[in-house]
């Protein structure tokens, strides 16, 4: 046994109505992944923040090496060799790659930059995560989610740090990029660096885990247990206070009627996908099954209107919606809930009833005037009927977990009396309890008559929602079967033959046993 790197001991955090952290306990080893494990609102965020040095705890004590310290600024905690990767990326999209690695660091000589020796510096941290192909010189903001992720973990590689926070840093990576993250990490452990990891994927915290803390309603309800031999039920019993089975919604008897509601027709998008085909009825759910990067995404912004289609029709009702005009879907009953909601389909500084009642504004208007009154009371309606937590419609809607800022996202569109409703990744980010509410309530729209098509990189989940499958490699369909005719091995073996890469895992290998946050 090791002394511990870090200790933190009765951490206690306070936000105006809200103790967020009450009494967290946590040690980290040199050389060690430990695991911090919770539902949304659990604390880890916070928890991860006075780490950082971004929050100062209200008490409790932090050791570093032994010795007791105050994290009082980020700087402070750099300082010590504590660097944070935050799922939300904090990275200024104006400034290059390199840039950004070096941002505050700056190299530099006789008071001068050296713009060539951050841009091979910048190169050789990158190569070493296996992404050589992402320039220095690029403009961040150009780059793809899963890029820039790299880029922010590039960053955190350069402190030099001895302890590395990583914030769900899966989450929009694929998975041969999440191997090379682990390779890194073992690379780090090794040298006796130490890694505090969050992950909502349990496969994971079993792979490259040590150790595992979990947290409960800002408490530390358990911590030091093996991330390998912990049983999962036990890890979810801990987490959520009871046993949660993962078991889907029964699937709907039969659909309202033969006539589609969504008929999409020899649509693509040049460069991206081709010639995809696919109805969905009232009462339907269907999934589109693939790869990151297989153009299941762009399928769903296409059908949307966020893109215009450069072929194909796109028919609602017999309707046919006009290309790339988003008015006109949402008009015609279309409505989306996209992969990152917190930057395209949120508000973030709103209240969670602006959120809701955006999409249906022209319902509380009246001579020219809003009625706040009115667009507060339908919002309540829809927070009662989704169990959205808390209930204070009022409230800025940042200040939500993942499971209810999604379903702030379905409450828009179920007020909106949408027709077809388009869910990418509905629960990226979501704990285990809000999943089996979110999907419980995606089968209660279906069963309303709305028609639902879902995306999602997890196998298991969209065979466990949809009635119908789409397989999609690289932009093309390769199959369509009923869900209950198919399996996790079958719609690996058709996306290895679309891809030409037989054998290469897929992301989200198992959520029926895997996800626990």
């Amino acid at each position: 046994m090791t002394a511990p790197l870090l200790e933190m001991h009765g951490i206690v955090k306070t936000f105006p109505g809200v103790r967020a952290l009450d009494g967290v306990d946590l040690d980290v080893r040199a050389g060690e992944v430990h695991c911090l494990l919770g539902q949304n609102g659990a604390g880890k965020s916070t928890l991860i923040k006075v780490l950082a040095g971004a929050h100062q705890p209200d008490a409790g004590q932090i050791s570093w090496r032994g010795e007791p310290v105050r994290l009082t600024t980020p700087q402070a905690a750099m300082g010590l060799g504590i660097a944070t990767i935050y799922q939300e990326l904090d990275l200024v999209s104006g400034l290059t790659v390199a840039d950004n690695i070096f941002l505050g660091r700056e190299r530099s000589r006789f008071g001068l930059t050296r713009p060539a020796e951050a841009n091979r510096a910048a190169t050789a941290l990158l190569t070493r995560l296996g992404h050589p192909e992402i320039r220095p010189t690029a403009e961040v903001g150009s780059l793809p989610a899963a890029s820039q992720q790299m880029v922010s973990i590039a960053r955190a590689l350069s402190q030099d740090a001895q302890l590395i926070i990583m914030d769900e840093p899966s989450a929009v990576l694929d998975n041969e990029e999440v191997e090379r993250l682990f390779a890194v990490i073992r690379d780090l452990t090794a040298g006796d660096v130490a890694v505090v990891y969050i992950s909502h994927r349990l496969e994971e915290i079993r792979e490259i885990g040590d150790r595992i803390t979990v947290l409960k309603d800002g408490r530390t309800v358990a911590t030091g247990l093996p991330a390998r031999e912990t049983p999962t039920r036990e890890v979810i019993a801990l987490m959520t206070g009871r046993d949660i089975e993962y078991v889907f919604p029964d699937r709907a008897a039969g659909v309202r009627g033969d006539a589609p509601l969504l008929e999409v027709e020899g649509l693509g998008l040049r460069g991206t996908f081709s010639d995809v085909s696919f109805s969905v009825r009232p009462g339907e759910i269907v999934g589109l099954a693939g790869l990151v990067g297989s153009g299941r995404s762009e399928i769903l912004e296409t059908v949307y209107g966020a893109r215009r289609a450069t072929a194909g029709t796109v028919r609602v009702g017999g309707r046919r919606l006009r290309p790339g005009d988003v008015a006109t879907a949402v008009a015609a009953g279309v409505g989306l809930a996209p992969e990152e909601r917190k930057s395209q389909g949120l508000l973030l500084g709103e209240s969670v009833a602006r959120n809701i009642s955006i999409a249906s504004l022209a319902r509380f208007t009246r001579g020219g005037f809003l009625g706040g009154g009115a667009e507060r009371e339908a919002a309540r309606q829809q927070v009662t009927a989704l169990e959205v937590r808390p209930t204070d419609v009022d409230r800025e809607v940042r200040t939500l977990s993942g499971g209810n800022q999604q379903k702030v996202v379905l409450a828009r569109w179920l007020l909106r009396e949408c027709r077809v409703l388009l869910l990418d990744e509905p629960t990226r980010g979501v704990d285990v309890g809000a999943r089996s509410e979110i999907y419980a309530l995606v089968r209660r729209l279906a069963e309303s008559g709305v028609a639902v098509v879902v995306v999602s990189s997890e196998i298991p989940e969209v065979l466990g929602m949809a009635d119908r499958v789409l397989v999609v490699a690289e932009g093309r369909v390769l199959a369509e079967e009923p869900a209950d005719a198919l399996d996790e091995h079958r719609v690996l073996d058709l996306v290895m033959e679309g891809t030409g890469h037989r054998g290469a895992p897929l992301t989200g290998a198992s959520q029926h046993e895997g996800d626990v946050a």
